[in-house]
């Protein structure tokens, strides 16, 4: 799921800590996020942020488990559902 937020106030790395998320890694422009569900790595909310003409661009999924397969990226991940709503209404109250 995508989210979009105009007229952030702080930058991606501030705003995302606020929501509870740890920056994993940067690749570009481009942040990597991670938001724990337990006391586990898995599962999480994974996030891809960027800043594009001023907007925050938030790629939301949720991933289940860590890859199957040494240097994949398949990891069960889900990008719509109640719980993906959920979490985008949760960030979305941050930015308000």
């Amino acid at each position: 799921m995508q989210i979009r937020l105009e007229n952030i106030k702080e930058n991606a790395t501030s705003f995302m800590r606020s929501c509870g998320y740890a920056l994993e890694r940067q690749a570009g422009r481009e942040l990597s996020f991670i938001r724990r569900l337990r006391g586990y790595n898995y599962p999480r909310f994974h996030t891809y942020t960027y800043v594009e003409d001023g907007i925050l661009v938030i790629n939301l999924h949720l991933d289940q488990k860590k890859p199957s397969y040494e240097g994949t990226n398949a990891h069960s991940g889900e990008y719509d559902g109640d719980l993906i709503d959920a979490e985008a209404e949760r960030i979305r109250s941050f930015a308000n």
